[in-house]
């Protein structure tokens, strides 16, 4: 199961009600993070997490309301005593500030080495793993900016109990590996091997989150048949000058991505603090084009089974 949680729904100012951007995806016992606004940390305990289980993070972009978080996260991590090595991504320019914030002489001691990738062109496989990647789109923002895609591989099928008891295959650990995906050995020396016992592949998940971006086309394809798309939604309808200007999207133009990508869920975010009394405008507005829109509030958590 994935655990997306919302650590932070808001734009370039804090509110009562939203901090600044930040999305973890809980996964297999690890936390990956998206962007980290000031006061991340904090949302992290109220959410019932552990800042030890970060083992990457994605930064979006190099302003400040998707960054400041990182010192302090860094901090208590040394505080801590932590060893183990993080990964942080984002776009170039990354390194520099990674330096700056980590170097002794400036904030604190460091007690655990940090491997940074700056993404360059447009759109990259940044990290794999057995059982994921990460895709990185750039997009149309004031400064250097890439959307990320979280996308889980194919699962193995759903076991057949039938079909397990018809070719006497022993209950228990046999069982496990071949869920597992991995052939057995029986005690009369057949073989027996995962796709005679599972149905068809379970496709994967797929999770896109947009960062700061004006509407653009690219992110049709880069969310097509996604599970959850966390889109930039900082302005309503009725501010989309306001929103090119100042390289954001705005509800609608969210939702026309949603419905043209064809994904399952849309997930409204970084939400200007004008809509702090209101902020429903914003999904009334959305629904006309795709239905299956919600706003997203700070310690909301989706679960992806």
């Amino acid at each position: 199961m994935i655990k997306v949680i919302v650590l932070g729904s808001g734009a370039a100012i804090p509110t009562k009600s939203r901090n600044c951007a930040s999305i973890a995806i809980q996964y297999n016992g690890e936390i990956l993070l998206f962007d980290c606004g000031e006061g991340t940390q904090r949302q992290l305990i109220k959410a019932g997490k552990s800042i030890m289980k970060i083992t990457k993070i994605f930064i979006t972009h190099l302003h400040g309301d998707h960054i400041f978080g990182i010192p302090g996260l860094f901090h208590s991590m040394s505080l801590m005593h932590r060893e183990k090595p993080i990964d942080v991504y984002g776009p170039k320019g990354v390194q520099k500030f990674i330096d700056f914030i980590t170097s002794e002489e400036n904030f604190f001691h460091k007690t655990f080495d940090i491997n940074v990738h700056e993404i360059e062109g447009e759109k990259a496989t940044v990290c794999e793993t057995d059982m994921y990647r990460v895709e990185a789109l750039k997009v149309d923002h004031s400064i250097p900016t890439y959307a990320y895609a979280f996308i889980e591989r194919d699962r193995p099928g759903k076991f057949l109990v039938s079909k397990a008891i018809e070719l006497g295959i022993p209950r228990g650990k046999l069982w496990g590996k071949l869920q597992r995906g991995k052939a057995v050995k029986l005690s009369d020396g057949r073989v027996i091997t995962p796709d005679m016992v599972l149905g068809p592949p379970r496709r994967g998940k797929k999770i896109v989150y947009t960062g700061d971006t004006r509407f653009t086309e690219a992110l049709i394809d880069f969310a097509k048949e996604a599970d959850l798309l966390i889109h930039d939604s900082t302005f309503d309808e009725s501010l989309s000058e306001k929103a090119r200007e100042y390289f954001h999207s705005t509800c609608t133009e969210a939702a026309e991505i949603a419905k043209r990508a064809n994904v399952k869920k849309l997930m409204l975010i970084h939400v200007s603090n004008r809509y702090e009394k209101n902020p429903g405008i914003l999904v009334e507005q959305a629904k006309k084009i795709f239905e299956n829109t919600i706003l997203a509030k700070d310690l909301m958590v989706i679960e992806l089974k």
